[in-house]
């Protein structure tokens, strides 16, 4: 990549470019019509730069228009786009600073260059994305949520936009290196949204640099201490690689085996990030030294693999075969580490030419091989990255959250997946604690909605089961089965992937609006009848949810688009300002808790409700701190949050609600319930998992009717949350009714 300075004159300097000779060293070959539609973009380029344009506030001041598009070709020429990719990439950034019209391009090189150009254009309002804001846009304005659906379109309709956006930003941060005003605004862009886009789709020479240049502009301090300590080892590492060549070439060589050897450079994000994960210091970062093996076919790899073990000892759990189970973007190859000669640890890293492809070059890749004998496994890895878009896009056409759009580009989304088998023996990719039901709607809507049950490895299991890698999913549907508004509630564990939850909502709001109205009703006069609340004022209500008038809010529950937890959170409000208020606090002249969170130690930090759990207040909540979006505040329960523990225990911090006692309102539940053994058990672990105080308990049993009633005094932060707690008590074994009531 550095090779473009070599070929291209800074034009600042006065020295001229031969275009012509440019165009014909490009890293693609383009027949006489495309390398003349090249060659005149680049020209009509020239003549642009030499006039004014507007500043867009994203590139280095001092950088040049001209420089930047060349710059930008030769970037797409090594992914092996085509000329129209090529040409627009070459005029984005003049038309991007209003140098020449859309309208201009398309009459000058036609339609397809025009439109590409729209989508890149389009999806330069992700740089709005910017996550490490005090108060980011995104999901704040509808406007905003429209430009990144329209971002989102283009992708999904032509991949080669996204590749017009990275080449873009990799000239862009390369030319900040000495504009410290912009430097760390195009890095924190780069860092929150293109490289984790490269690393999706699995362009991994641009995801490289696009990290460690952005690193080393946001994190100054760690990038240089690492540097230092590679650079201190240089020369003794470089020795030491050409020598393992050598041995390892003499033993593949007499193999009879087809090879290429090179030494593999460790990455310095990659070093510190391995290094904040697994809480090692730079010593025991085993890939410092590190080679790769190149052979011509997938049996040669594991050739290859048992002769390297026979060479050298390998380190227990530092194997990973992603050819057997490649990465989520598609990444295959052989990973290993040994000890080396002179005892030093060696990483070894074994693929086949096809797989180094695409490990470099991505869905590219599969632009290079089609039509090949591999053409097939490539063509299925290129949909794979292509459906991570189009899930992205159904997710927020489906539900609007714009959150969720930002979390799917995130470095800090979990990586944790769920790896289990459909009847017939294939394997499907789940987030961590999707159930039964996400794997119906995953396997197909309609397999979703008529779902009724399911089996995990034979037997029958609950539709909330949390599933687990390895097992084999059988769904039971009926014939004319549909969703069920209850699989909507998320306190009862239903759905926990968003796609599946958005087909649902999908479902009921398609609908006719008379039943979501009647449902909503239904919905919300259960749960204030469940919660003892009297005398409810609709109106004030509907005003307090920003609907339009009571039936649009009984509509918007009943669709699910409104959740009934909104709802209470609002009625609550409305029953602590009464003149004798519904609602008793459970200490007397407590403050009310501040919306903000409290960070210990650090005093108020930029934070973040993680969207796995959605904490409340009054949930019990911990913190992590990700990179680039401060502190992510998870409910202390969550799972996600119990994985990211595991992987990084020194970035979870303790955190509380505001800085003031969080108000507790005291309140009696009444429960009956027929007898049985563990009752009183099992209702108390419900209230202990929820972190509800349990102030006194009263039961009463009727051995004629054998049927047991409880009556609880507990303490709950809101009203949302008694509710959650009283359905899940509703759904035990036995139990006839649980409400509140009024205490005596």
């Amino acid at each position: 990549m550095v090779q473009v300075r070599k070929q291209l004159p800074d034009p600042a300097s006065g020295a001229a470019v031969d275009l012509d000779e440019w165009v014909e060293h490009l890293a693609i070959s383009l027949d006489d019509q495309d390398g003349g539609q090249l060659l005149e973009a680049c020209r009509l380029l020239q003549q642009l730069a030499a006039g004014e344009g507007e500043d867009p506030g994203d590139w280095a001041t001092e950088s040049d228009c001209f420089a930047a598009g060349l710059d930008t070709a030769l970037i797409l020429a090594e992914l092996h786009v085509g000329a129209s990719c090529l040409v627009a990439g070459v005029l984005y950034r003049a038309v991007r600073e209003k140098r020449i019209t859309l309208e201009e391009v398309g009459a000058r090189f036609g339609e397809e260059v025009e439109e590409l150009l729209q989508g890149v254009l389009r999806m330069a309002a992700i740089g709005e994305l910017r996550l490490h804001q005090e108060h980011p846009v995104l999901g704040q304005a509808h406007a905003q949520k429209d430009n990144i659906r329209k971002m989102l379109i283009a992708l999904v309709d032509d991949v080669r936009v996204a590749l017009i956006k990275l080449a873009e930003r990799t000239c862009a941060i390369r030319a900040v290196k000495n504009d410290e005003e912009r430097r760390e605004l195009v890095a924190r862009e780069v860092f929150d949204v293109y490289a984790p886009l490269a690393h999706r789709l699995g362009i991994g020479h641009l995801k490289w640099e696009l990290e460690d240049l952005s690193f080393r502009y946001i994190y100054t301090d760690a990038y240089r201490k690492i540097a230092r300590l590679l650079d201190g080892k240089r020369l003794e590492r470089d020795q030491f690689i050409v020598e393992v060549k050598e041995l390892l070439s003499r033993v593949l060589g007499g193999a009879g085996l087809e090879f290429e050897i090179e030494g593999r450079a460790k990455h310095i994000y990659s070093i510190w990030r391995k290094m904040q994960r697994k809480g090692i210091g730079f010593s025991q970062v085993y890939d410092i030294r590190a080679v790769r093996i190149l052979v011509p076919e997938v049996k040669d790899c594991y050739a290859t693999l048992g002769l390297v073990h026979g060479l050298w000892r390998n380190i227990p759990n530092e194997f990973d075969d992603y050819i057997a189970n490649p990465k989520e973007n598609g990444y295959r190859s052989l990973h290993t580490a040994v000890i080396g000669p002179e005892g030093k640890i060696l990483e070894v890293q074994i693929r086949t030419h096809q797989m180094h492809e695409e490990a470099e070059l991505g869905v590219c890749a599969h632009w290079r091989y089609k039509g090949s004998d591999g053409g097939d496994g490539m063509a299925s890895t290129y949909e794979e990255k292509i459906a991570w878009l189009r899930q992205v896009l159904d997710w927020h056409e489906e539900t609007g959250d714009a959150d969720e759009v930002a979390e799917q580009f995130s470095f800090n989304v979990a990586q944790d997946r769920v790896y289990v088998f459909t009847p017939d023996g294939d394997v499907v990719n789940l987030a961590h604690g999707a159930t039964p039901l996400d794997f119906a709607y995953h396997v197909h809507t309609e397999v979703g909605h008529r779902c009724r049950g399911a089996k995990v490895n034979g037997s029958i299991v609950p539709l909330t089961y949390e599933l687990k890698t390895g097992e084999r999913v059988e769904i039971l549907t009926s014939n004319e089965g549909q969703p069920k508004r209850d699989w909507l509630q998320p306190g009862l564990g239903y759905l926990r992937t968003s796609r599946a939850r958005a087909k649902v909502q999908h479902w009921f709001r398609s609908q006719a609006r008379e039943e979501n109205i009647a449902a909503g009703r239904q919905l919300l006069e259960r749960e204030f009848r469940r919660l003892a609340l009297t005398s409810v004022d609709y109106q004030r209500i509907t005003r307090k949810v920003s609907a339009k008038s009571v039936e649009d809010m009984f509509a918007l529950v009943g669709s699910g688009e409104l959740a009934s937890s909104q709802v209470l959170n609002a009625a609550q409000g409305l029953v602590e300002r009464r003149p004798e208020p519904e609602l008793k606090l459970a200490r007397p002249g407590a403050t009310r808790y501040r919306s903000e969170v409290q960070v210990h130690g650090v005093g108020n930090l930029l934070n973040h409700m993680a969207g796995c759990c959605k904490p409340l207040p009054g949930d019990a909540i911990t913190g992590f701190i990700t990179q680039g979006r401060g502190v992510s505040i998870h409910r202390t329960d969550c799972a996600r949050l119990v994985k990211l523990q595991e992987a990084s225990p020194e970035r979870v911090i303790e955190v509380e609600w505001g800085g003031a006692p969080t108000d507790n309102y005291e309140v009696d539940v009444a429960i009956e319930a027929y007898d049985r053994h563990g009752l009183l058990r099992d209702i108390t672990g419900l209230f202990a998992n929820a972190h509800i105080n349990v102030l006194s308990i009263n039961t009463q049993t009727n051995k004629k009717s054998h049927t047991a009633t409880m009556r609880l005094r507990v303490e709950v932060p809101n009203l949302a949350s008694l509710s959650k707690l009283l359905e899940r008590i509703n759904r035990l074994h036995n139990v006839i009714s649980a409400n509140r009531c009024t205490a005596e």
